[in-house]
């Protein structure tokens, strides 16, 4: 099975520089996407932009128009669609954000219909982050449409 690793960038290069910190203390390489035969993976997605800027501080539903245009972007650079995606696993710090977030999804993804697990979590990778999407993808076999 080929596997190919799109938007690969190095952590301590992408998250801006913290307060006092000459550079980010996390030194990782990742991808924004793999794609493993027909299958892809994408980073969590939040207000965090493709090239590491920031969009929505303090507001969740900006955050997650944010995620949403990635998603659609990263998934078609891997070779997909917004109708293959399968599975979105959604973050939320606050559970009165849901009613902010979840119409940005569904506007975002219409007729799409993905399995999608809601998570109210204590925290995320960085304090401005108010929410995150994970989503997995499959590219349809045409054969089988």
């Amino acid at each position: 099975m080929k596997i190919e690793r799109f938007r690969k960038f190095k952590t301590k290069n992408f998250y801006p520089t913290e307060l006092g910190k000459p550079e980010h203390h996390i030194d990782n390489e990742l991808s924004m996407a793999v794609r493993a035969g027909n299958r892809i993976f994408l980073r969590g997605q939040t207000g965090f932009d493709l090239e590491g800027n920031f969009h929505g501080e303090g507001d969740a539903a900006k955050q997650a128009d944010n995620a949403c245009r990635c998603v659609k972007q990263l998934i078609e650079e891997a070779g997909g669609t917004v109708n293959d995606i399968c599975k979105m696993t959604v973050y939320l710090l606050n559970r009165e954000d849901r009613s902010k977030v979840y119409p940005v999804i569904a506007e975002h993804f219409k007729d799409v219909y993905p399995c999608s697990t809601g998570l109210i979590v204590s925290g995320l990778a960085m304090p401005e982050m108010l929410m995150e999407i994970d989503v997995e993808a499959v590219i349809s076999d045409s054969a089988n449409d």
